[in-house]
């Protein structure tokens, strides 16, 4: 209010020279004590009096200013909004306290200046020149500004989530609001120690592309001072800096006269340097250190974040590389194996005739051991095709052409040397069934009927078990799935959890109606399985054997050592046929540890007293959740 009351009261110096004189040297004085810039022009805008205070904001020195007109400190734009302000004033006389000036100071930079103004009138009431105020709020604007910029900042980052486009939006804000020509976000590769420019915001494009080649050790040039000090760094010259590196510059082939480095910090860790280069007005000061040193804090993790999602996703994208090179592989061993397989099978089945009629049969064990085991692969073998979801094979075709083309030269060898003619349809149905595609067609099944005749089926397979196998079938809707892979599901889990349990343990197997549909239950009070393994049951050919313990055992047998397809192979089927696998597991408390061995049969157990305590010590549930068919058709739709 007095700044005010100093412009609107018009100043009378006394009549005699000597009260004049004292007068004016008062007001003067008293002028000189404000902090704002003082001022008075002539009717066309030139200085005729102002303090020390108005010199101090321009930049220039008194003589430089006296008899100035005001808009020599501007550029064009400016100067026309300051004239047409007074202009105003001019034609209303009305005193003015909202006109907003920007000027150019001696040294480039701009100041914003506040400005109030009133007429200045002679005695003879003319109109002679206008007297003002104009106070510097260029701090108080940059502030705000800077807020504003560091809301928008925090509020955008989310949107540029790949690391490049977050880098270079931060480069970008920080060139706009120091007002520079370049800005880095410079990182610190801390396994080499050295400094890279990830992105760069400069004006000229091709230093762009040159700094980003550009790489020099942790502990030069103002961005090593920075890192080893934690502390911001103005260099207002370049060529009087210790501390400046040149040897960026010279690969660079740009000039660097000014620049302000400050700490990216996340936590107690610096990750990087915030650097600006080459003010464009005036030189660095505190308030560009403050504002590029909230940036740093701001942007820390958010850079830091984007990094480690960034690795991520290589790691990600090399997995899955890896794991495309991992699928053509198996499935051309899966291929390749059909071949050996069936040449075995058959040599095995001739030569079991063979040996038919030899009096010693201790061969038999033998030839069932290698029976066994070669049932066993070509099972994994259907499992992995399975999995693959391949159907069909060259090799089917491969040989069913054959057979077509060489019909009548085999029924012609045939004839001569085994006189069955049939045998040419002996060995395309050979030929079918093993590399022939196998089609899995959907149907309507009854679930309850189907579990309890599948598992009516199973029972003589784990005969030589003392396993209790307890069922409860209720009835429930009718369920959509192939009928073959649905019988893979009953048996893989009957024969998991058979597997899994003790002699003289307990198995529960249950068809009932859930809230979403049929629900098919295999409940074992066995082993149990380890919280870590959990999370990988359903993944790749995992098992939760310890190795040294795998064994190569008849189905069902306790601990018979399973191939680890199975479960994985059932959770490609529930994303394929639209149903949904879970399970829960609870380890033995007596033998918590993988490597711990069950001894396979309750009575021979050392820490179960009771069959009770066994039923009470672990086991694991596998629920499947099948959906009625009305609702599989709607999710199919979708």
């Amino acid at each position: 209010m007095k700044e005010k009351q100093i412009i609107n009261r018009e100043i009378k110096p006394p009549a005699s020279g000597e009260d004049s004189k004292t007068h004016r040297d008062r007001y003067r004085v008293f002028i000189e004590d404000v902090t704002d810039g003082f001022y008075e022009t002539n009717i066309r805008g030139d200085f005729k009096f102002f303090n020390d205070a108005l010199c101090r904001i321009f930049g220039y020195s008194r003589s430089e200013i006296q008899d100035h007109n005001y808009r020599e400190f501007m550029d064009e734009k400016n100067a026309k909004i300051a004239f047409d302000s007074l202009n105003k004033i001019y034609r209303t006389g009305k005193d003015v306290f909202d006109i907003k000036w920007e000027i150019i100071r001696k040294d480039g930079e701009t100041r914003y200046l506040e400005i109030s103004a009133s007429l200045i009138v002679d005695e003879d009431g003319r109109k002679v020149g206008f007297r003002g105020i104009a106070r510097d709020v260029s701090r108080e604007k940059r502030a705000a500004k800077s807020s504003q910029a560091l809301f928008r900042i925090a509020k955008a980052l989310h949107q540029y989530p790949r690391l490049d486009e977050r880098l270079e939006f931060i480069a970008k804000e920080v060139q706009d609001l120091l007002f520079v020509k370049g800005a880095f976000v410079i990182l610190i590769d801390e396994d080499k120690q050295e400094f890279f420019f990830r992105v760069a915001a400069y004006e000229d494009k091709e230093a762009v592309k040159r700094f980003k080649e550009i790489r020099f050790p942790a502990d030069k040039g103002v961005a090593g001072h920075v890192y080893r000090t934690g502390q911001p760094l103005i260099v207002p010259d370049t060529s009087k800096s210790s501390y400046f590196f040149k040897h960026v510059d010279e690969q660079s082939g740009y000039e660097t006269q000014n620049m302000l480095d400050v700490p990216i910090q996340i936590q107690d860790r610096m990750i990087g340097v915030l650097c600006a280069v080459n003010k464009k007005e005036g030189e660095f000061d505190q308030t560009d250190v403050e504002l590029l040193s909230t940036i740093g804090n701001l942007v820390g993790l958010p850079i830091e974040n984007a990094r480690i999602n960034e690795e991520l996703n290589r790691s990600f994208e090399e997995v899955k590389s890896l794991n495309r090179a991992k699928d053509r592989v198996i499935h051309h061993l899966s291929h390749e194996l059909k071949t050996p397989i069936s040449v075995l099978a058959a040599s095995l089945a001739l030569l079991t005739k063979k040996l038919s009629g030899i009096e010693d049969q201790s061969w038999k064990s033998i030839l069932d051991r290698a029976q066994r085991n070669l049932d066993r692969i070509l099972e994994m073998q259907y499992e992995i095709e399975d999995i693959l979801r391949e159907k069909e094979y060259k090799t089917y075709h491969m040989l069913s052409t054959l057979l077509d083309v060489c019909t009548d030269e085999l029924e012609a060898l045939v004839s001569d040397e085994l006189d069955d003619k049939d045998v040419v349809q002996k060995i395309r149905r050979r030929v079918e069934s093993l590399f022939g595609p196998r089609e899995s067609i959907p149907q309507e099944i009854q679930l309850d009927r189907f579990a309890e005749e599948s598992i009516q089926s199973l029972r003589p397979r784990f005969a030589h078990r003392k396993c209790n196998l307890v069922t409860k079938f209720e009835s429930a809707p009718s369920i959509f799935i192939p009928s073959d892979v649905l019988s893979k599901i009953v048996e893989g889990l009957i024969r998991n959890a058979v597997e899994n349990t003790p002699d003289g343990a307990r198995i529960e197997v249950t068809v009932r109606n859930g809230k979403k549909g049929p629900v098919f239950e295999v409940k074992d009070f066995g082993v149990g399985i380890t919280e870590d393994n959990q999370r990988l049951i359903f993944e790749s050919n995992f098992t939760t054997y310890e190795t040294m313990q795998y064994s190569s055992k008849n189905k069902y047998d306790f601990n018979a050592g399973g191939k680890g397809f199975d479960l994985l192979r059932m959770k490609i089927f529930s994303e394929r046929y639209n149903f949904k696998i879970r399970m829960t597991s609870n380890r033995c408390r007596f033998i918590p540890r993988d490597e711990d061995l069950c001894p396979g049969n309750v009575e021979e157990c050392s820490y179960c007293q009771t069959i009770e305590d066994c039923l009470d010590s672990g086991g694991t549930t596998m629920i499947v959740q099948f959906f009625p068919v009305e609702q599989f058709l709607e999710k199919k739709n979708e």
